[in-house]
């Protein structure tokens, strides 16, 4: 079975610390996409199209700069929050404030796409898991402190579990790594598939 060099097509360090803590050595390059979804599009679908056209941003510049070598797998991930409607990462405060207050007292669904491609090779596989969190009854001032931590900005659905707001989560159904931002369980899965694929 063939060893991968893992490429991480993310500037994410939730996820670079997910693979480090996994044992992963892996190549950090971010890829900037448009990250504009079609209208009336399923949440599933918009995470796993925005994650594929991370990972072929990426193998390109790669096979551009002639660093894809024989054995090189680039990994993009995107994750929404889902409740009525997808919440990406909030663009500004009055937004965050909209999104955590949606949030209370209520579930949401994290949801992640996955894309796995063999660099420079016609080889890849695109997957997606969800997890459904629960949340307490918390109040406006609650809401105003958090986001004055400056922590939510750069979050799906203007939250961490990890972080300061994991003490209003009441429970989540699945993966834990998903919602923090990437399914590691899932991509071991899909990632025994891509081997077996490659043969």
């Amino acid at each position: 079975m063939k060893t991968f060099d893992t490429v991480l097509a993310s500037g994410s360090p939730r996820r670079l610390e997910i693979f480090e803590s996994n044992g992963y050595t892996v190549r950090v390059m971010p890829a900037d996409v448009d990250e504009t979804l079609p209208e009336k599009i399923k949440p599933s679908d918009g995470v796993m199209l925005l994650a594929l056209r991370k990972a072929l941003h990426t193998e390109e510049k790669l096979v551009e700069a002639g660093t894809h070598g024989d054995h090189v797998l680039v990994v993009a991930a995107d994750t929404v929050v889902y409740k009525d409607r997808i919440m990406g990462k909030p663009e500004d405060d009055d937004e965050a404030f909209e999104m955590l207050s949606s949030l209370r007292n209520s579930s949401s669904l994290v949801i992640t796409g996955v894309a796995l491609k063999a660099a420079g090779k016609p080889y890849g596989r695109v997957f997606y898991d969800v997890s459904e969190v629960f949340f307490n009854d918390y109040s406006d001032e609650v809401i105003r402190d958090y986001i004055a931590t400056g922590e939510p900005m750069d979050k799906a659905g203007a939250y961490a579990i990890q972080g300061g707001f994991g003490k209003h989560i009441r429970e989540y159904k699945g993966s834990y790594s998903n919602i923090v931002g990437f399914p590691w369980e899932k991509f071991q899965e899909e990632l025994k598939k891509f081997r077996e694929d490659i043969g």
